[in-house]
């Protein structure tokens, strides 16, 4: 019987770190500049030169568009993780909209050529940046299905388990936004008084909570399936 010589175990796969985006925006190397808002600060202002993309470092910020005839819209809620500003690397010259701090918040701030410059020298980030525009668009044409076919009810549904990221963990988890129904009533596009007549019967249905905060409960799903 020959006997085989036995084979070296085989060395394992050295794997490449995952890219921080945050790190790389904080290095040393990247031209930045950390700034900061109070509650209900205006971070930029719809009509303001568009000369800078900023990453949220921390807390959230609100973006709204106001109508010729005065009629304010929420559009998103942007959180830790998130970038604002970015239109102006498509050539947009003017803020289309406002963004609102929410909260205490804390944003890193680069300037546009140097952004520019970076998304060519650095794949990782560029391939980051690129996945966040996608899913950016995904979730715009989200939003206007949402807005065509499914009743106020449904609407508030999805926004308020947007917000609490539904389906990142797999706890519930507190919305950190600090919002008022005015401003929910703005997101989904009805009044106060339906939405606190909605928030009322999620909160007696036990899918949310007011407990140091609303808490949305992953049951809070069953509203957006339902026909």
């Amino acid at each position: 019987m020959k006997i085989m010589p036995a084979k070296k175990p085989a060395k394992a796969l050295k794997t490449a770190p995952e890219f921080d985006l945050e790190d790389f925006l904080e290095s040393a190397g990247l031209a930045r500049t950390i700034a900061k808002y109070e509650k209900a600060d205006v971070i930029y202002s719809q009509g303001d030169h568009a000369t800078q993309v900023m990453y949220i470092q921390h807390s959230s910020a609100k973006i709204s568009v106001l109508s010729k005839s005065g009629k304010e819209a929420v559009v998103a809620m942007l959180s830790a993780g998130d970038f604002l500003g970015e239109g102006c690397l498509a050539g947009q010259t003017r803020r289309m909209a406002t963004a609102t701090a929410m909260s205490p918040t804390t944003l890193l701030v680069v300037e546009k050529p140097h952004m520019m410059q970076m998304l060519h020298k650095e794949p990782a980030l560029s391939d980051r940046f690129r996945l966040h525009m996608l899913m950016r668009n995904i979730r715009i044409e989200e939003d206007l299905i949402d807005q065509l076919f499914n009743s106020s009810e449904k609407r508030l549904a999805r926004a308020l388990l947007l917000m609490a990221r539904y389906g990142e963990e797999p706890k519930q988890q507190q919305v950190v936004h600090e919002l008022s129904q005015e401003t929910l009533a703005e997101m989904v596009g009805t009044t106060r008084s339906r939405v606190n007549f909605f928030m009322n019967k999620f909160r007696d249905l036990g899918f949310i909570e007011y407990n140091g905060g609303l808490k949305v409960n992953s049951s809070l799903l069953s509203v957006v399936l339902h026909d």
